[in-house]
């Protein structure tokens, strides 16, 4: 996800200042990661750079001053682009698991205590979600859904690739 498409996308309702945006980022998207302070003033300042916030108005507080910034014509037309492109599916054909199993395999280690290490993670992880998505709103559920298929998609590769240890060994070795 881009953080300064999201922020422009947070600013097309109403103009905000710093810490507004990262409140209604936090609401909205950050349940499970919450925003740094650093990280929304660097993408804005990043932003107004480029032409697609501007600062609409300065506040004086009781610590620094407080800029209240405003999405440009530059900044609706990039964020409307975006939301019309597709993202691309990350296929994960070199992760970190694959890895971890024919390396077991290289080392003489079981490549079986590495898939079920795995496994026990991954369905720890479905029943913690599972709760989450039980106590929570739409948003919540929303989320834990996402979270759980591709949780369910990983423990299909994991069966798969239990059932295929020995030939996965033999090639490896050979």
């Amino acid at each position: 996800m881009s953080l300064g498409h999201t922020i422009l996308g947070l600013l097309e309702s109403q103009p905000r200042h710093g810490y507004d945006l990262k409140r209604a980022y936090d609401e909205r998207f950050g349940r499970t990661r919450s925003l740094h302070y650093g990280q929304v003033y660097s993408t804005l300042s990043r932003l107004l750079k480029n032409g697609l916030v501007d600062v609409e108005g300065v506040e004086a507080g009781d610590g620094p001053d407080r800029k209240r910034y405003t999405i440009t014509e530059a900044g609706v037309t990039d964020v409307t682009e975006w939301l019309g492109r597709a993202e691309s599916p990350e296929p994960y054909l070199q992760n970190t698991l694959y890895t971890k199993v024919v390396l077991a395999v290289l080392t003489g280690r079981r490549p079986q205590d590495v898939l079920d290490v795995q496994r026990a993670e991954h369905l720890r992880q479905m029943r913690e979600l599972t709760r989450r998505k039980s106590d929570g709103d739409l948003i919540d559920q929303l989320v834990c859904d996402h979270a759980l298929f591709h949780l369910e998609a990983d423990l299909r590769w994991l069966e798969l690739t239990a059932a295929r240890l020995d030939e996965l060994t033999r090639q490896v070795r050979s």
